[in-house]
C-alpha cells in the first residue's frame, strides 16, 4: 500500500502497529548500545562514568539540532504528499543534506572551544574534567554522521519507509557495540584509548548508520533560489522539536548543577537514570515518530477526526507499554544501578530516586505526546509553550525548591512536573477540539 493511501484510509491502530515496530527495534538497539557504552566506561573508571553524565546534555543538544531539523523536513514532506505535491516534497528533501552539513560544522566548531569551560563549570575533579573534554570533543567534532543520518532517516520515514532507518540504527549500534571494548581496553593489538575509545566507537556507529540511509534518503538539491523560503519553513515546523530537545539539554544541565552541590555521585545517579530511561521510553519515542507523518497528512487533508484518533491510539499504546518501565524502576532500582556501578553511595541515592522517577512515567506519556501532536499540525506556539512550561518553568525551579529539603526530596521534581505539564496539554487539546 502506498504511504498516502496508508495514512488516509487504513485503521489508525494498524498504521501504528505497522510503522512502530521497526522504529521501536531501531531505538531498542540504540538504547542498548548507549547502555553498553556506559557499562564498559563504568568498568574502565568512575570518573569516566561521571563524565558521561556531564556530557549528556551537550549530546542532547546535538541530537536536538539534527533530529529537530529532520522532523521539520519530515513534517513538510508529509504535508506536501497529503495534497499530492511530490515534486515540492522532493525539493524539501534535497535541501536537507546541505543544511545538515552546515549545522554540523557550526556545532563542531563551537563545542571544540567551549568544552574546557563547560567541564570546569560542572565539576572540580581534574580526572573528570579531563574525561569530559576528551570524550566531548570527539563526539561533537566528528558528529557529521549523526546530522546526515537524522535528515535522511526523516526523509524516508515521511515516505512511509521505516525499515531502512531501522536497519541503519541496527548497523550503527552493532558497530558501536563491537568497537567499544576493542578501543576502550585495547583488545587484539588495538591501542587502549579508555573513554576516548568509547567516543570513537560512538561516532563510528553514527557514520555506519548514515551510510545505510544515504542511497535512499539523499535527494538532489533544488535551485538555490528556493533555499531561504524552504529553510524558513523547515525550521518553523521543526523548531518546536528543536526547542523541546534543547530544553532537555538545559534542564538536565540545571539538574546536574543542583545535584553537584550534594556530590559527584548524585550527578552520576541522574546520568544512570537517563541511560535506563532511554531504554524504557522506546515505545513512547516510536509512537511520537510514527504519529507525525500520519497527523500531518490528515490535518493537511482536512480529516480532523483521524488526527484525533491517531493521538488517542498513540497515548493508549504508550500508557500500556510505559507501565512496564514504572514497574521496573519502582521494584528493582538497586539491581538496575548495579549493572553500571558498585559505588555504594550511587546505589543508595538511586535506590530512592529511581522509585520517585518511575512514578512519573505514566503522566510523562501525555506531557511528551501533546507537544508532538501540536507540532505535527503546524501549531508550533502551543508545542513550544508546553515544552517551555515543562523544562524551564517547572523542572529546574521545582528541582531547586525540592532540593532545599534534602536530596531525597529532590526526586519529587519529576512526578510533579509531568502531572502539571499534562494538565496544560489537556487544556490546549480541548481548545483545539472546540475550534475544529
Amino acid at each position: 500500500m502506498e504511504s498516502s493511501e496508508l495514512f488516509r484510509s487504513e485503521k489508525v491502530s494498524k498504521i501504528l502497529l505497522k510503522l512502530a515496530p521497526p522504529v521501536m527495534l531501531a531505538q531498542l538497539i540504540q538504547a542498548l548500545y548507549n547502555i553498553i557504552d556506559s557499562l564498559f566506561v563504568g568498568r574502565c573508571s568512575d570518573s569516566g562514568l561521571t563524565a558521561l553524565s556531564i556530557i549528556y546534555p551537550l549530546q542532547l543538544l546535538m541530537i536536538a539540532l539534527a533530529v529537530g531539523t529532520g522532523v521539520g523536513i519530515n513534517t513538510v514532506i508529509a504535508a506536501k504528499l497529503g495534497i499530492g505535491k511530490q515534486k515540492e516534497a522532493d525539493e524539501y528533501a534535497g535541501v536537507g543534506t546541505p543544511l545538515a552539513v552546515a549545522l554540523w560544522f557550526l556545532f563542531a566548531v563551537i563545542c571544540w572551544f567551549i568544552m574546557p569551560a563547560y567541564a570546569k563549570m560542572s565539576t572540580d575533579s581534574e580526572a573528570v574534567i579531563h574525561d569530559v573534554i576528551l570524550y566531548g570533543r570527539i563526539v561533537c567534532v566528528f558528529s557529521f554522521g549523526l546530522f546526515l543520518e537524522s535528515i535522511w532517516t526523516k526523509v524516508l520515514q515521511a515516505n512511509g519507509d521505516m525499515k531502512t532507518p531501522m536497519l541503519a540504527q541496527i548497523m550503527g549500534a552493532v558497530t558501536n557495540i563491537i568497537l567499544d571494548p576493542l578501543l576502550i581496553f585495547g583488545l587484539f593489538g588495538l591501542p587502549e584509548l579508555g573513554i576516548g575509545g568509547a567516543a570513537a566507537a560512538t561516532v563510528a556507529g553514527q557514520i555506519a548508520a548514515a551510510l545505510i540511509v544515504l542511497k535512499k534518503g539523499f535527494r538532489k538539491s533544488p535551485p538555490k533560489s528556493v533555499y531561504p523560503r524552504y529553510i524558513a519553513r523547515i525550521f518553523r515546523l521543526g523548531m518546536p522539536n528543536i526547542l523541546m530537545q534543547s530544553a532537555y539539554t538545559f534542564y538536565i544541565l540545571g539538574l546536574n548543577l543542583i545535584l553537584s552541590t550534594f556530590s559527584d555521585q548524585a550527578v552520576t545517579t541522574l546520568g544512570l537514570y537517563y541511560k535506563w530511561q532511554s531504554f524504557f521510553f522506546i515505545p513512547l519515542g516510536a509512537m511520537q515518530t510514527c504519529i507525525v507523518p500520519v497527523v500531518s497528512f490528515n490535518y493537511a487533508a482536512g480529516n480532523i477526526e483521524r488526527c484525533r484518533k491517531t493521538l488517542k491510539a498513540a497515548i493508549c499504546f504508550g500508557l500500556a507499554l510505559m507501565a512496564v518501565g514504572t514497574l521496573c524502576f519502582v521494584s528493582v532500582p538497586t539491581q538496575m544501578l548495579r549493572v553500571f556501578t558498585s559505588d555504594a553511595l550511587v546505589i543508595e541515592i538511586g535506590r530512592v530516586g529511581f522509585r520517585f522517577v518511575g512514578v512519573s512515567f505514566i503522566p510523562m506519556v501525555t506531557s511528551l505526546t501533546f507537544p508532538v501532536f501540536f507540532q505535527a499540525i503546524g501549531s508550533g506556539l502551543k508545542s513550544s509553550v508546553l515544552t517551555i512550561v515543562r523544562t524551564v518553568v517547572l523542572f529546574v525551579p521545582l528541582g531547586f525548591l525540592f532540593s532545599r529539603f534534602g536530596l531525597d526530596r529532590f526526586w519529587f521534581t519529576f512526578p510533579v512536573t509531568e502531572v502539571l505539564t499534562s494538565l496544560v496539554g489537556v487544556i490546549f487539546y480541548r481548545h483545539f477540539l472546540k475550534k475544529h
